[in-house]
């Protein structure tokens, strides 16, 4: 099978022209509103099956006794968060990462696949996800 590696900016968009790990290029057109998850599985025109992979990305990890608070200034703020067993993530941005030192966070810069949460409303876009 394929793979196709995408940042997380990437997996948003609904007309994206790529480069399959193969070197082939591809072109995708997906309904809009929806976002690829690494391990997701979307079919060409003709037939072939291609595995989405989610690219490291510069990230900001934060750990805090009060994470709820954390999430809910990033929340308010309508940053794509990461939410994950004890710490959160979003993308590097010095600014915020100011105000969540102020609030008491720890903040450590990390390379990683980023992988936000879809929101209450998200509607999965259909694909195969093995």
């Amino acid at each position: 099978m394929e793979r196709l590696t995408l940042s997380f900016d990437q997996r948003q968009k609904s007309r994206l022209r790529a480069r399959l790990e193969s070197g082939e290029e591809v072109a995708l057109l997906l309904p809009r509103g929806n976002i690829m998850r690494g391990g997701d599985v979307v079919s060409s025109a003709d037939g072939q099956r291609i595995e989405i992979v989610s690219a490291p990305e510069k990230l900001l990890h934060i750990e805090s006794s009060s994470l709820a608070r954390a999430a809910y200034h990033l929340g308010n703020r309508h940053v794509p968060v990461q939410v994950g067993e004890g710490f959160l993530r979003i993308a590097e941005d010095h600014v915020l990462e100011d105000m969540l030192r102020k609030l008491g966070a720890r903040v450590t810069h990390v390379e990683a696949p980023f992988e936000p949460e879809g929101g209450a409303y998200h509607s999965h876009h259909g694909t195969d996800h093995e």
